[in-house]
């Protein structure tokens, strides 16, 4: 098969998607909160459904019910981790308590991690061809907890390469039905590339972070691959700076100046960016992909990042 370039497109638009969280934002509010993971899964289905490839729609199979099982889960383990937290505090073990709190924090991480993204890989299919996350919970962990170990003997140093060998691999154990991605970046260009960003940010009063931003998304994207047998498709980024200035800035004067309002705005223009930036190019067949993922509907590890304010941008 010769290369070609995928065609990937955004369909949705702001209003839309405004109507969808408006409602959302009522229900949740009358339910005191209880009505969230309904909301999530409306919002993520009308995400997906208006995200293409090759004119095909993805579509987010995820339901409400199965996230409010994971809510009320994550839930209940918060408020027993918090009520620990607080006899601790009012028993004046105020040092211990805290020390609890990081810890708890700390070691539900991967925990939370890998449960999203079983989870959330699970939930995505295109053309009928579910994706899936077949990463190892242990060895995740250790992978984990020896990054954040090294970070923190080097006082940081390490953290760009704890960041690049975790990336490296939640996306590679992530599939689409019988093809793999892969990550393949060197965390001494992740260090250099950051230390530089940050420095020259400094010294031009934020000008150069526009610089900095594009070169991060380069970084994930163009390092990002989709084999699948001796066949392989590349993401490429092609953005410009003035893409970025344009993006952020923008995004940010409609957060101000509707009071926050038009954040359905804001994330109908994040996605155009990334289809309308994102390059595809390679020689796989997609029709020739095959479903090999099973089902997964734990939503708690989904709900848990939810609560620990992380996405699926690691």
């Amino acid at each position: 098969m010769e290369t070609k370039n995928y065609r990937t497109s955004f369909l949705g638009n702001g209003m839309d998607l405004f109507k969808i969280q408006l409602v959302n934002f009522i229900l949740t509010l009358v339910t005191l909160g209880f009505y969230y993971p309904w909301a999530k899964a409306k919002k993520l289905q009308y995400l997906y459904s208006n995200s293409t490839l090759e004119e095909h729609p993805f579509a987010f199979t995820g339901t409400g019910k199965e996230m409010f099982k994971g809510f009320i889960k994550a839930i209940i383990l918060f408020i027993i981790a918090y009520t620990v937290f607080a006899v601790l505090i009012f028993s004046n073990h105020s040092v211990i308590g805290l020390l609890f709190f990081y810890l708890f924090l700390l070691l539900i991480l991967p925990f939370a991690i890998h449960g999203s993204y079983r989870y959330r890989m699970s939930k995505t299919v295109w053309k009928g061809i579910r994706f899936g996350y077949s990463g190892d919970l242990k060895e995740l962990i250790q992978l984990f907890f020896k990054g954040i170990f090294l970070t923190i003997i080097t006082f940081g140093i390490y953290g760009a390469w704890f960041a690049t060998n975790l990336r490296s691999y939640l996306l590679g154990n992530i599939k689409m039905g019988n093809a793999n991605f892969s990550y393949k970046a060197e965390g001494d260009d992740f260090f250099w590339m950051n230390i530089k960003g940050y420095l020259l940010t400094i010294f031009t009063l934020g000008i150069y972070f526009f610089w900095w931003q594009k070169q991060s998304f380069e970084f994930l994207i163009n390092n990002t691959v989709l084999i699948k047998d001796d066949k392989i498709i590349h993401l490429q980024s092609k953005a410009k700076v003035s893409d970025f200035f344009s993006l952020l800035i923008i995004n940010l004067l409609i957060i101000i100046f509707t009071l926050g309002i038009g954040y359905a705005w804001v994330v109908v223009r994040n996605m155009n960016f990334i289809t309308n930036n994102v390059e595809l190019e390679g020689n796989i067949n997609l029709d020739s992909l095959m479903q090999t993922q099973e089902e997964y509907s734990n939503a708690t590890g989904e709900d848990m990042a939810d609560m620990l304010d992380l996405g699926l941008t690691i």
